[in-house]
């Protein structure tokens, strides 16, 4: 299973920018995608996430200017973010809780990461 995320950019303060992920592999259902990210210098946090219901939560520190939402039939999974800010500049990834077929069986687990994609605001 391989995640690939795209969408990162430099943008101004205010501005706006939309992240995707993608999945692919052996998949045979993906439950819980997330985003998270990653400061120079601090751990990874995680920003958001949805089930596969469409449940969705959000880190306190994006509620209300980060959108999470995810294309099943296209094991996408897409962070639109608004009114960004310099804190916001962070390298993100994405990642999920996939149930995948490894040739032998069918296991259930999380991901490796992927390179992730870097989000750069300036002030």
């Amino acid at each position: 299973v391989q995640l690939v995320e795209s969408g990162g950019g430099l943008v101004q303060a205010g501005g706006s920018l939309r992240l995707s992920c993608v999945a692919s592999g052996s998949i045979v259902s993906i439950n819980v995608m997330g985003w998270y990210r990653q400061a120079q210098g601090k751990q990874r946090e995680l920003v958001a996430d949805i089930s596969s219901g469409g449940s969705t939560s959000y880190a306190d520190s994006v509620k209300g200017r980060f959108t999470i939402s995810r294309d099943n039939a296209k094991r996408t999974v897409y962070l639109q973010m608004n009114s960004l800010k310099p804190e916001d500049t962070a390298v993100y990834y994405c990642n999920a809780d996939i149930t995948y077929y490894d040739g032998s069986y069918v296991r259930r687990g999380y991901a490796a990461w992927g390179q992730g994609t870097q989000v750069t605001v300036s002030s």
